[in-house]
C-alpha cells in the first residue's frame, strides 16, 4: 500500500502543539474550550478537505484516504490528550490509580477511517474510575463532540475489557483491533496480554462459529447475493465486512499476523493475496467515494449514486454497455472474488483443524468416479489430473450434481488456478458438453451446481458468451439481479415447476411441462434467452445468432438448434402480447398463433416466459401476470390445433350469457332478457364470467336506487388483483376522471376494459393493484377505493393538484431518464387503433394520457397498462367519435405530439373555453 505522503499537509502536530501553549499561557486552560475548539477544528478541516483534495484531484485510492484520514486523527486525539492532561488537569504526584490509556479500536483501530466513519475509543484505567480520569475524559469529549466528530467510547479497566469480551461478541471484535494511541503504554500492554490470555487463546473455534454465524445473518439481511442492484458496499455479500471477517479470524487463531505470515503459512497464495489487496483497495476507493459525495456515511449503491460514481471514478460509456454499468459490472466481479476468497480462507482453516487431529492420519480417501471424497465433499485426487484431462473440471459438477456431493474449496482453488486449460479443445469435447447439459438440465440440484460453476468461473470460459454477462447489471429499477444471477435462477425454477413444486402458483405451466417433447431444448433455451445483453442491439436477435451458434456443439440436433434459436429471438413475445394487447380481440390471438405456428413452441414459450418474468426479482411475478398468461395461452392453443377458433363468435356471447344466467338464478327471466339486450357483443366477448355476474349485480342496485353513478370492487385473491367496476351516465373524460380518482386512492392500475351500453350509461371495469404489487383486500381498503371514486366522480375532488403531490418511488427514480415514445399501429386490430405510450412512470401520467384522448376525442376501447421498475408502458385501443379507426395522417401525427407532451407532464390544451377541463 502507498505510504501516506507529506503528512505536515495533513496536520502539523508541533505548530498546532505550540498554538495550544501559547494559548494556555495567556488564559487559564479551564476557561479556554472554545479556543481550543476553534484551534483544533481549524486543523481538523484543514486537513479533511486536504485527504478529500488528493482524493479528488490526485486520484489516491481509498485505502490510502482512510489512512490519511485515521493519521489526522491520531495526531489530534493526541494534541488534545496532551493539552487536557497537561493545562486542564494537570497531576504533580499522580497515585497508581490516576493513569489513562487511550486506545483506538473497531476499524478506527485497524488504522482505516472513512469520511464520516464514528471513531471509536476506549479510556484504559488501571482499577477503578479516579475524579480525575473522569475529568480528563469528559473535557475531551466534549472538544470532540464541539468538533462534530461522531465517538462510540467506554472507559473500562483491564479486567473488565476481559469480563465483557467474553459475554459480547462485538466488544470481542473490537479490542481485538484495538491500538495504543497515547498515555499510559504500560496500561495497554497489560490489557492486551489479559484479552489474548484470558479470552483469546480460550475461544477460537467458538470465536470462528460466531463470526460466519454473525456474517450468515447479515447476507440474510441484505438480501443473500452479492448480485442485487443496490448493494450495501460495506454489509452485503462480497462486500467490505466480509474481507475483515476473515482478517478478524485469521488474526484471533494465529495472533499479530501480517499479510505475509498469510502467505507463509499457506492460508492464501502470493496470487491470492493479491486479490485480497485489489479488492480491499477498490472497495474502499468506492467508499470513501460514497461518502464525500453524499456527506454522509452512506454504504448502499442506490442507483443514483451508481451514476455519481460511475464519472467520479472514470468509467466512460461504451458500445452496448453505459459507463454507470461497466462501473456496476467491476463491482460484482470484485464481489464475487471477496466471495471466493473466503471459501478458500474457510477451507485453509477447516483443512488445518482436520489435520491437527491424531486419527485423520490414517483416514482412507473415499473415490468416485476419477474424484476422490474428503470430508463428504468432491475435489480431485492429485493436481496433476487437471493438467492431464482439463474435462474434469466441467466433469467435477456433473458426478456432484449426480452423487449428491458438495464440492471440496480445495477442487475450486485448483481450477480457478487452471481456468486457461478450459480451451476450444475442451468446449468442443462431446464428453465435456454432456456433462455440461447434465448439470443444466438436472432435476436434483441443478442451479446451485451451475451456481457453483460460474463461481468457480469455468461456466464463463466453457460458454464464452455467457462469461460476457457475468456480473453484467441492467441500470433500471425493473431488474434485481446481474444477467447471469438472473439467468441461474430462471433456470432454477424449471425442475421446481416439473416436479409440481410451484403448482399453486403456476398450475397451467406445471401442467404444459410435462407436455414437453424435448426438456433441453427449453433448459438450453432459458440459459441463453438474455445471453446477448449488452452487445448494443436488439438482444434478442442477437442471441438467437449465439444460439445457431452455440447449440450443435451441446450436442443438440438441427431441428432443436431451429426451435432453441426461435424461443431465444422470440422470448419477449408473449409477455409483450398479454401485457399490452387486448386479448378479447381476435387478431391479437391470430397476430400471436402467425408467430408461433405450433403447439410445442407455445408450450415452450409460456414456461419460459413464466420463469423468465418469476426470476427478475421479488414481487415481479403476480397472479394478474399469470391470469393474462394462461387466457393468451389458451385462446391460441385453440386457434393452434384446430387452425382456427372452434367456436365462434355468437357462441361465445352465448355460452356466457347462459353461464351467467345459472349464476343469476334469484333473476326473473323479463329481467335478465333486459340486462342482456342493453349490452353488445364485445361487452360479452371481452369480459370473464365473475366481472359480468358483478357488473350485472351493480348495474340492477344502481338503477333500482336511481342513483347517479355505482361503484363496487372485489379481490380476485388467486391473481392478487382487484377489480373496479363503475357504472354512470357515459360522458366525454369520464375514463380520465376515473383513473385520477384511482391514482389518489393509491392504486396502480393493470388493466380496463370501457363499455358504453345502448341506452347510454358506461360500465367500465379495472384491474388494480397497491403501489406493492398486492390487491387492495381489506374491507377498509375496498371502502376507500371507492369512496375516493364517488367523491371525484361527484366533482368534489381537484385531481391535477392532488396528483403532482404524490409519488411513486421516492427519492430513486431522480436517477433514470425515460425518453418517452409514442407508438400508433392500425395493423394490431381489425377495429381500433392501438397506442403505445412508453414513458417514465410518475403519479398522474395514466390520468394525463387519458385526459389527452378525451381532448383529442378519441373514443377508448380500453386501455392496458404494464410497469418495468421506472418505466410505464400504457396501452390504449381507440376509435374516432363515428367508431372508426384513425387513419387521417396529419390526426395521426397531432395526436403522438399531444401525447409525447401529456407525458413529460406539459401542458397541451389552454384553457379559453375549458369549462370541461376544470371538470374534469
Amino acid at each position: 500500500m502507498t505510504p501516506i505522503r507529506n503528512r505536515r499537509a495533513i496536520i502539523n502536530r508541533k505548530k498546532l502543539v505550540v498554538a495550544l501553549n501559547e494559548l494556555a499561557e495567556t488564559k487559564r486552560p479551564a476557561d479556554c474550550q472554545q479556543d481550543v475548539v476553534k484551534l483544533l477544528k481549524d486543523a481538523h478541516t484543514a486537513g479533511w478537505n486536504e485527504v478529500k483534495r488528493r482524493f479528488d484531484e490526485e486520484a489516491e485510492n481509498g485505502r490510502t484516504a482512510a489512512k490519511s484520514l485515521c493519521y489526522l486523527m491520531d495526531q489530534l486525539l493526541r494534541t488534545l490528550y496532551d493539552f487536557a492532561t497537561e493545562h486542564v488537569y494537570p497531576l504533580a504526584n499522580p497515585t497508581a490509580s490516576e493513569q489513562l490509556c487511550l486506545v483506538a479500536t473497531g476499524g478506527y483501530g485497524r488504522g482505516e477511517l472513512a469520511p464520516f466513519s464514528d471513531v471509536d475509543l476506549l479510556f484504559l484505567i488501571p482499577y477503578k474510575s479516579t475524579p480525575w480520569a473522569e475529568s480528563v475524559v469528559e473535557y475531551m469529549l466534549y472538544v470532540l463532540w464541539d468538533l462534530g466528530i461522531k465517538v462510540g467510547h467506554a472507559t473500562r479497566t483491564p479486567e473488565e475489557c476481559s469480563r465483557l469480551a467474553k459475554e459480547d461478541l462485538t466488544i470481542r471484535t473490537a479490542l481485538l483491533e484495538s491500538r495504543y494511541l497515547w498515555g499510559e503504554e504500560v496500561l495497554f500492554q497489560k490489557a492486551a496480554k489479559r484479552f489474548i490470555r484470558r479470552v483469546v487463546a480460550t475461544s477460537g473455534s467458538e470465536f470462528i462459529e460466531l463470526k460466519l454465524e454473525e456474517r450468515d445473518k447479515r447476507h440474510q439481511k441484505m438480501g443473500d447475493s452479492r448480485y442485487v442492484v443496490e448493494p450495501n458496499i460495506k454489509d452485503g455479500k462480497g462486500g467490505l465486512r466480509d474481507l475483515q471477517t476473515m482478517w478478524w479470524i485469521a488474526r484471533y487463531l494465529y495472533g499479530g499476523i501480517s499479510r505475509d505470515k498469510m502467505i507463509g503459512d499457506d492460508m492464501l497464495t502470493i496470487h491470492e493475496n493479491r486479490q485480497f489487496k485489489k479488492a480491499e483497495s477498490f472497495l474502499w476507493t468506492v467508499r470513501v467515494a460514497m461518502h464525500f459525495i453524499a456527506g454522509r456515511a452512506e454504504e448502499r449503491l442506490t442507483f443514483d449514486m451508481q451514476r455519481l460514481l460511475s464519472e467520479k471514478l472514470h468509467y466512460k460509456d461504451h458500445p452496448g454497455a453505459s459507463g454507470v454499468e461497466r462501473f456496476m459490472k467491476h463491482y460484482f466481479l470484485v464481489a464475487k472474488q471477496v466471495g471466493d476468497l473466503t471459501r478458500i480462507f474457510c477451507a485453509v482453516l477447516e483443512e488445518r483443524q482436520h489435520k491437527s487431529t491424531f486419527l485423520a492420519r490414517f483416514r482412507r480417501t473415499k473415490k468416485v468416479q476419477e474424484f476422490a471424497v474428503e470430508a463428504g465433499r468432491l475435489t480431485f485426487v492429485a493436481p496433476d489430473d487437471i493438467r492431464e484431462n482439463p474435462v474434469l473440471m466441467v466433469k467435477i459438477f456433473a458426478v456432484a450434481d449426480d452423487k449428491g456431493f458438495d464440492i471440496h474449496p480445495d477442487a475450486l482453488r485448483l481450477i480457478k488456478l487452471n481456468l486457461s486449460r478450459i480451451t476450444d479443445k475442451v468446449r468442443r469435447d462431446p464428453e465435456a458438453n454432456e456433462y455440461f447439459l447434465s448439470v443444466l438440465t438436472s432435476t436434483k440440484e441443478g442451479e446451485i451446481n451451475l451456481r457453483r460453476m460460474n463461481e468457480a468461473g469455468v461456466f464463463g470460459r466453457f460458454i464464452p458468451d455467457f462469461g460476457r454477462v457475468v456480473a453484467q447489471m441492467q441500470y433500471d429499477m425493473y431488474h434485481h439481479y446481474t444477467v447471469d444471477e438472473h439467468t441461474i435462477r430462471a433456470i432454477g425454477l424449471l425442475p421446481r415447476i416439473e416436479s409440481g413444486e410451484l403448482k399453486d402458483d403456476h398450475p397451467l405451466s406445471t401442467d404444459v411441462i410435462q407436455k414437453v417433447i424435448s426438456r433441453r431444448v427449453l433448459y438450453v433455451a432459458v440459459l441463453l434467452h438474455d445471453i446477448a445483453k449488452g452487445r448494443g442491439g436488439d438482444h434478442s436477435v442477437l442471441g438467437a445468432e449465439v444460439a445457431e451458434k452455440l447449440c450443435p456443439r451441446l450436442g443438440l440436433t438441427p431441428a432443436e438448434t431451429e426451435t432453441v434459436a426461435w424461443l431465444v429471438r422470440w422470448h419477449l413475445l408473449m409477455s409483450n402480447t398479454a401485457f399490452k394487447r387486448d386479448l378479447s380481440d381476435h387478431k391479437t390471438i391470430l397476430d400471436f398463433c402467425e408467430v408461433v405456428k405450433s403447439p410445442e413452441r407455445l408450450r415452450l414459450l409460456l414456461v419460459l416466459t413464466v420463469v423468465d418474468i418469476r426470476a427478475v426479482g421479488p414481487g415481479v411475478w403476480n397472479g394478474w401476470k399469470g391470469q393474462l398468461l394462461r387466457e393468451l395461452y389458451s385462446a391460441s392453443e385453440e386457434v393452434l390445433l384446430a387452425g382456427h377458433a372452434t367456436k365462434g363468435r355468437n357462441e361465445r356471447v352465448r355460452a356466457k350469457q347462459e353461464e351467467l344466467r345459472d349464476t343469476l338464478k334469484n333473476w326473473s327471466k323479463k329481467e335478465f332478457d333486459a340486462h342482456v339486450a342493453r349490452m353488445n357483443d364485445a361487452y360479452w366477448i371481452a369480459e370473464g364470467p365473475r366481472t359480468l355476474a358483478q357488473n350485472a349485480r351493480l348495474m340492477k342496485r344502481t338503477d333500482e336506487t336511481d342513483a347517479a353513478l355505482g361503484v363496487t370492487a372485489r379481490v380476485e385473491q388467486f391473481q392478487d388483483m382487484t377489480k373496479v367496476s363503475v357504472y354512470t351516465q357515459d360522458h366525454p373524460g369520464l375514463f380520465a376522471r376515473i383513473v385520477g380518482a384511482l391514482g389518489l386512492a393509491g392504486a396502480a392500475i393493470q388493466g380496463a376494459k370501457i363499455h358504453t351500453s345502448r341506452d347510454g350509461l358506461a360500465m367500465d371495469n379495472f384491474a388494480v393493484q397497491d403501489l406493492d404489487g398486492n390487491a387492495f383486500d381489506s374491507r377498509r381498503q375496498l371502502d376507500k377505493l371507492e369512496e375516493t371514486i364517488l367523491e371525484t366522480l361527484k366533482g368534489n375532488v381537484k385531481l391535477k393538484e392532488q396528483l403532482k403531490e404524490k409519488r411513486v418511488f421516492g427519492a430513486k427514480d431522480g436517477a433514470f431518464e425515460v425518453e418517452p415514445v409514442v407508438l400508433i399501429d392500425n395493423k394490431a386490430s381489425n377495429w381500433s387503433t392501438v397506442i403505445e405510450v412508453n414513458a417514465k412512470d410518475r403519479p398522474g401520467l395514466l390520468y394525463d394520457l387519458a385526459y389527452a384522448l378525451y381532448r383529442l376525442k378519441l373514443s377508448l376501447v380500453s386501455a392496458h397498462v404494464a410497469t418495468y421498475g421506472e418505466r410505464a408502458i400504457d396501452v390504449f385501443y381507440v376509435r374516432d367519435l363515428v367508431g372508426q379507426k384513425v387513419n387521417n395522417k396529419i390526426r395521426l401525427r397531432n395526436i403522438e405530439d399531444k401525447l409525447l407532451k401529456a407525458a413529460k407532464g406539459e401542458q397541451i390544451f389552454t384553457r379559453k373555453n375549458m369549462h370541461t377541463e376544470t371538470a374534469a
